[in-house]
């Protein structure tokens, strides 16, 4: 039988450490909360405290629906505030939000009435176009059954021109800008980018890129996000030089053992001196090499794939490569926000998954084949939370200047409040000659 809440008398489960209902402590221990620990099975529960004092979890890859009603209730409150300004046009969006929110209160108060009481948060990113036949002369990937390779028209089931055991591969270029700005209302800007080369053996080069988006107090958050692309751009350089991978699967855990050295130096850091304890930051990286593309992942700073020509199977122009790993893009996943909704919900900052809250890190990974024409997007959530997917895309098509699309990016979001800092990572990938490579 399960216990109830002494402060309530509501139903309990008997792990749990926070009332669902009144969200009152259920024992005299601390309350966790980890911003920032993986969700699998078997994890302990992902905790985080709601401005209306209520607790909400996380645990395995499913949020109970109480935190769900918990979270909504939360920000009703929050947006109750802006009926009483001044302004008529808050006071209007105030109202807006509120009409929303209630609709998703019916929604869930139907489900738990129905006997759910769990809802899945697992997101699928998009697949993304396959290329299951390499051309025998240029290497360009084309899809299963064409018959003529879609780059160089060379017949596909011919024999390779260039001797048994070598592949011809496009040696692709690169052009990169980068840039990161304070915003309109921040004193401090914390975050960090870095764009630059990686001289590999055989004359060969890697090209990295990385956002990181610091918090836990100004200074420490500026700290954990230097410290964090330190570190791993630090440790990408020396592992990649001495032991350069030779798979998709090698450049991923090259990449997650960056992650991690940072995840690690950060936490050992915030343990030791008090000023930057419960620091934290987001973590995106980018790795070019060759014709491929290598993504590591933690927190809610973004990397997209764009390309005119379509970067899914169906057409899309646009692809998100990363997980936000935030409360509210799960709310997103399951239907009960929209995207534009998601950009403004008060709960928006919480994390799940961050690099330094805890002494290990999950770190999501994916490699990509590039083409010409493709476009690399790094982000952290300052553009985003003011700019949407299509205007980007627009942008970014528009502008053949890298340098001059970041910045067309970063003032739109100073014009629409630059409520965050703002970073963009930007990379044009473009044709270059074909180089012969050997494999046996």
């Amino acid at each position: 039988m399960n216990p109830h809440c002494p402060f309530c008398s509501a139903t309990v489960t008997p792990r749990s450490r926070f009332c669902p209902t009144c969200g009152q402590a259920l024992s005299q221990s601390p309350p966790r909360f980890s911003a920032s620990s993986p969700i699998a099975s078997g994890d302990p529960p992902i905790e985080g405290a709601l401005t209306n004092a209520k607790r909400l979890q996380v645990r395995g890859n499913a949020l109970d629906l109480r935190d769900l009603i918990n979270v909504v209730e939360s920000s009703v409150q929050w947006w109750q505030r802006g009926l009483s300004s001044g302004d008529a046009v808050t006071r209007d969006q105030a109202a807006r939000a509120i009409d929303e929110l209630s609709q998703i209160m019916r929604s869930l108060s139907q489900q738990l009435a129905q006997g759910r009481t769990t809802i899945c948060i697992t997101r699928r990113l998009p697949a993304l176009r396959t290329f299951d036949v390499a051309c025998p002369s240029c290497g360009s990937g084309n899809r299963a059954h064409a018959r003529f390779c879609q780059r160089c028209g060379a017949l596909l089931n011919a024999a390779p021109r260039y001797g048994v055991g070598s592949v011809r591969s496009r040696a692709l270029k690169f052009r990169i800008a980068a840039r990161t700005d304070t915003g309109r209302v921040r004193q401090q800007n914390q975050d960090a980018v870095y764009a630059g080369e990686i001289d590999l053996p055989g004359r060969q080069k890697a090209y990295l890129c990385l956002v990181a988006d610091g918090m836990g107090g100004a200074a420490a958050g500026e700290y954990a996000s230097r410290l964090a692309a330190d570190v791993s751009r630090t440790y990408l350089e020396r592992e990649s030089v001495s032991h350069p991978p030779l798979t998709d699967e090698a450049w991923q855990n090259l990449l997650r053992d960056a992650v991690r050295a940072a995840n690690r130096q950060i936490y050992d850091t915030a343990r030791v001196d008090a000023t930057r304890r419960g620091m934290g930051t987001t973590l995106t990286i980018a790795l070019l090499v060759g014709d491929r593309l290598h993504i590591a992942s933690v927190g809610d700073s973004r990397a997209y794939l764009l390309n005119l020509n379509g970067v899914t199977d169906d057409g899309a122009l646009s692809a998100q490569l990363t997980s936000d790993h935030s409360l509210v893009a799960r709310l997103v996943d399951i239907g009960q926000l929209t995207p534009e909704q998601a950009r403004t919900h008060p709960q928006r900052n919480i994390l799940y998954r961050s690099i330094g809250t805890d002494p290990s890190v999950d770190v999501d990974t994916r490699s990509e084949a590039l083409e010409p024409g493709d476009i690399v997007l790094l982000c952290s959530d300052g553009l985003v939370n003011h700019v949407n997917d299509e205007e980007i895309v627009q942008i970014a098509f528009d502008e053949p200047d890298p340098d001059r699309a970041v910045t067309r990016m970063v003032n739109l979001a100073n014009e629409r409040g630059g409520r965050d800092n703002i970073s963009v990572v930007m990379v044009r990938v473009e044709g270059g000659r074909n180089e012969e490579r050997e494999h046996g």
